[in-house]
């Protein structure tokens, strides 16, 4: 038998997998924007620069005025909602009328999964600047989908990850502290999640993903709260630990996702996070707010359904941390005091739905499990509910 035939033959139960693992390029940095214009030059004429939030109208205002100052054309374009197939639908046939040939999305998560997706579509070049560090979506090749009222409905994987992220320091910094704890929560889910979902994989290159998220959640233990009171002070130079920490979130979270693929996935903590957005009361909170109370409710399930002492233990070490930098830690702070127990119910079903995220856990967890976890986030004792209201 030949060389090649045997090593045919010898890896023939091993499946092929895919990966996406970052953008063509990234620049990072205080005056990142600055140094990306003749990057932005090179990839098209007509931008169409994607954003919504009126917060950060001035921003992108001033994107586009270093635009044109390189000749080029800008064509401004906004969600009216969260990234929904309704508001893709409008701008994809707005654009189609147009002559752009570049796609800048610049804002938050849903704006960046909006752009990702509408570039996608339009077989156009993809540019993301990130207007906080609350998400990793900059970085990634997905895009998850919202109705028109912000319930969670769904994620697309994307044929690849933006051609170029843009991370400025002095744009990210402008956001409320509150976005960098909200990244801060949402990148410590890597570890909580994908040790349940992949820590046993005898696949190397996702134990070294793993590992990876282990590392970044520990940096974050280590300078979330220097990293947040240092975001309170936007006008001075960001501190080592600021860069450091916003990268992690806005960056480093999004190469675990890369590396890791499908096969380090979410679990219960973004499946709590996709159940809470269908009740109104709580779409104030930010994405990795939600997260961050889904990250204490996975710990829960496996202090009380998976009997695994050690996730009670790392759930009270984890308790005031998030309780110091504010991401919510109970039903209450999350809006939801006096959600009745249906609309929790609602909530749950949800969450437990036939191919969630939440059926990563190595145990099975029904309803009721998830309920009485919600409930208890914060408690040592088994959880008692009321037939009322929680």
């Amino acid at each position: 038998m030949s060389s090649t035939a045997s090593t045919s033959a010898s890896s023939a139960h091993t499946p092929v997998s895919t990966h996406s693992i970052a953008p063509a390029q990234v620049l990072r940095g205080g005056g990142a924007w600055s140094e990306a214009l003749p990057l932005l030059a090179n990839l098209g004429r007509e931008v169409l620069l994607l954003g919504r939030s009126r917060s950060t109208l001035p921003l992108r205002q001033e994107l586009a005025t270093d635009l044109e100052a390189i000749g080029l054309r800008v064509r401004p374009a906004w969600l009216q909602h969260d990234c929904c197939a309704e508001d893709l639908q409008r701008l994809e046939t707005e654009a189609r009328r147009g002559g752009a040939d570049l796609l800048l999305a610049a804002g938050g998560g849903k704006v960046l999964d909006a752009g990702k997706l509408l570039a996608q579509r339009l077989g156009l070049p993809c540019v993301t600047v990130p207007t906080s560090a609350a998400t990793c979506a900059g970085w990634t090749a997905l895009s998850n989908l919202y109705s028109p009222q912000g319930a969670f409905q769904g994620d697309v994987a994307l044929d690849r990850c933006p051609d170029l992220l843009v991370f400025d320091h002095g744009l990210v910094r402008r956001a409320p502290p509150r976005t960098l704890a909200s990244g801060i929560a949402d990148a410590m889910a890597k570890w909580y999640e994908a040790s349940v979902s992949s820590g046993g994989s005898h696949d190397g290159l996702i134990q070294q993903t793993v590992q990876m998220a282990r590392v970044l959640r520990d940096q974050l233990l280590l300078e979330a709260e220097a990293a947040l009171t240092d975001a309170a002070q936007p006008q001075q130079t960001p501190s080592e630990a600021w860069v450091r920490v916003a990268e992690a979130c806005g960056l480093t979270a999004g190469l675990i996702g890369g590396l890791g693929g499908a096969r380090c996935r979410t679990v219960a903590a973004h499946a709590v996070h996709n159940g809470l957005t269908q009740l109104a009361a709580c779409h104030d909170s930010l994405h990795g707010e939600k997260v961050g109370f889904g990250v204490l409710v996975q710990l829960r399930l496996e202090e009380l359904v998976g009997g695994q002492q050690l996730a009670g233990q790392a759930r009270r070490q984890l308790l005031p941390l998030f309780q110091r930098l504010a991401i919510p830690c109970t039903l209450a702070e999350l809006g939801l005091a006096q959600a009745s127990l249906s609309d929790l119910e609602a909530v749950c079903a949800w969450a437990c739905a036939p191919g969630s995220d939440l059926h990563h856990l190595p145990f099975p967890v029904g309803q009721a499990d998830l309920l009485a976890a919600m409930v208890s986030t914060t408690s040592n004792a088994l959880p008692s509910l009321e037939r009322q209201s929680v």
